[in-house]
């Protein structure tokens, strides 16, 4: 009989001179199962690279030691691993400089390390897919919400009563992204990005049936509604989540 084997911790390294943002966010990715390599120069990252095999690398581009648009640009030329930039820079020139150097995301701050996350796992997905290889597992199997119990992988919905939901997978995606976001507004642009996978129905036409089915559903059971929308802005789940 063959053991079960496990698959492999993904490595994220951290790469930011704010020592306190740079706790908040190891402390959110160690929560979500990945190990975390944090640090506040390139140095140190050279120090880290030489030794743990990284999947992403989260890259401050104003750092003390060395401009980092040009450690994007070296890292690009020379690891596999993804790179996001996160940089208080938020232009649009900015984020083109920094794509075009060979970062796979942009990210401004301020941002929330739960957004980072879905930014990581969104990522690794196109990576996998680019690659034809399986998608790697979401890191948060099981979430509890306002009394439901939820299980993205196996795409089962309970309600607080115990009764099942039936979810497409579609619908299982997109809740899982504003899990992933809950009592943050996410754009339905941001939304359609996070929730698109090599195997999700996502796509501009089918977000906002999706949105109003789960919202139908999650009314059949909740006291009050739980996904809202915000004019002009996007989309919000209300309720505190836990993972399990």
């Amino acid at each position: 009989m063959n053991a079960h084997v496990a698959p492999p911790i993904q490595q994220v390294l951290v790469v930011e001179d704010d020592r306190g943002l740079r706790e908040e966010i190891s402390l959110c990715l160690e929560q979500y199962g990945y190990g975390v390599h944090a640090v506040g120069d390139s140095g140190g990252m050279e120090d880290v690279l030489a030794t743990v095999p990284i999947d992403v690398v989260v890259l401050d581009i104003m750092l003390p030691d060395e401009d980092g648009l040009a450690i994007c640009k070296r890292l690009a030329g020379r690891s596999d691993a993804a790179i996001i930039i996160v940089s208080a820079r938020g232009e649009e020139v900015d984020r083109i400089v920094g794509l075009e150097l060979g970062a796979d995301d942009y990210l401004s701050k301020p941002c929330s390390p739960r957004e980072l996350l879905a930014r990581i796992r969104a990522v690794l997905r196109r990576r996998a897919a680019t690659a034809g290889e399986p998608a790697p597992p979401s890191q948060a199997v099981t979430y509890g919400f306002q009394g439901y119990r939820f299980d993205l992988t196996r795409c089962q919905l309970r309600a607080p009563n115990g009764a099942s939901i039936a979810l497409t997978r579609g619908e299982a995606v997109v809740l899982g992204v504003l899990l992933d976001n809950a009592r943050q507004v996410i754009s339905r642009s941001a939304l359609i990005e996070q929730a698109r996978g090599d195997d999700a129905d996502i796509y501009d036409r089918t977000i906002d049936v999706q949105i109003s089915r789960l919202r139908r559903k999650l009314q059949g059971s909740a006291s009050r509604e739980l996904i809202r929308t915000i004019r002009g802005a996007g989309y919000i789940l209300d309720a505190a989540v836990q993972r399990l």
